[in-house]
């Protein structure tokens, strides 16, 4: 069975493994022992503090094949992003030339820098290894953030994003960054993305133009990039469209990929999520569900075929999915549709 639970000390290797099959663009998983084993550490930490409102948490989570132990992807969540680093961002908007004496009016795409998003909570670091993209293991991956923000709502903000990667080559190289390296930077786009994974943007404010930059200006590379995604991020980018996700006109800085977001109440998952108490039976039904415990500290989830008698507020369960879940009868779990 593939349980999602919150990431552990020993699960280092793992980690470093899936940092390695990444690849470029993947910021939020930096190739460093240091940084890898403080990620570790620190959602350890998040996960036993008892948190009132959001604050400098990341929860990080990890899909376990119960029947092999084998560590098979991972996702978070931020609680709450730039209250330490600031949080980058462009924002593509419009200014307008005109003239009514010379009977000249044009509208002009600009990027801007800012830090609009600063204290929202992010889903991020999701990866799901090559071998594993198959069934459902990459919507529970991804979806039971959804549970997690539901049931542990003091914990994240009423908004949050995900950062989509953008276009990059196969040697690592991005077309965007290309013509920023140019004209601004002599850091290719490889060590940009590293530096900024292991927490060094000092570089970002000191270097990055100061000004809105005209979209025209761009290479033609550059300006087909803006908002465009990775093409092993299409499905993931398709998800959480379906779950109410939509791009404001925010890309990121390095690679122009978009940013999605959504109000928590408004994400599809969360609506339809049920708070329900287990009933340890046999399961007669075919329809399959996400679940997951209301435990913070030793959290799981998983997808499963259940019963739901919503009169009663009640989920019958197998053996086998309680003993996964570490739940008994009568504790609450907290569902919703896969």
């Amino acid at each position: 069975m593939m349980v999602v639970r919150p990431i552990r000390a020993d699960d280092y290797p793992a980690l470093y493994d899936i940092a390695v099959e990444s690849g470029h663009g993947f910021t939020s998983l930096p190739v460093n022992d240091e940084l890898l084993m403080r990620k570790i550490s620190r959602s350890e930490q998040s996960f036993a503090k008892h948190v009132q409102q959001p604050g400098d948490e990341g929860y990080l989570f990890v899909l376990e094949d119960t029947e092999t132990k084998e560590v098979c992807g991972t996702s978070a969540l931020e609680a709450a992003v730039g209250l330490e680093d600031a949080f980058y961002h462009y924002h593509l908007g419009k200014v307008v030339h005109s003239s009514r004496s010379l009977g000249v009016y044009k509208t002009v795409d600009i990027l801007t820098l800012c830090n609009d998003y600063t204290a929202v909570s992010e889903l991020c670091t999701l990866f799901l290894r090559e071998t594993k993209r198959q069934k459902n293991n990459g919507r529970l991956l991804s979806k039971m953030r959804f549970l997690f923000l539901a049931e542990f709502p003091q914990r994240f903000s009423d908004r949050v994003i995900a950062e989509m990667r953008g276009v990059s080559n196969t040697d690592g190289s991005s077309p965007f960054w290309q013509w920023l390296q140019e004209h601004f930077f002599s850091v290719d786009f490889p060590t940009a993305d590293y530096l900024t994974g292991i927490g060094q943007k000092v570089f970002i404010a000191e270097l990055m133009p100061k000004y809105p930059i005209y979209v025209s200006l761009l290479s033609k590379q550059a300006q087909a990039a803006i908002g465009q995604v990775h093409e092993h991020t299409k499905p993931a980018l398709a998800l959480l469209q379906s779950e109410g996700f939509a791009s404001r006109g925010y890309v990121d800085i390095f690679d122009a990929g978009p940013t999605v977001e959504a109000r928590v109440e408004h994400i599809r998952s969360v609506q339809n999520s049920l708070r329900l108490q287990v009933v340890i039976g046999q399961v007669t039904t075919d329809t399959t569900y996400l679940i997951c415990s209301t435990c913070i500290t030793d959290f799981r989830a998983t997808c499963c075929e259940l019963e739901v008698d919503i009169p009663n507020q009640q989920a019958t369960i197998s053996a086998a999915v309680a003993t996964a879940l570490n739940v008994t009868s009568g504790d609450w779990v907290r569902v919703t549709g896969i």
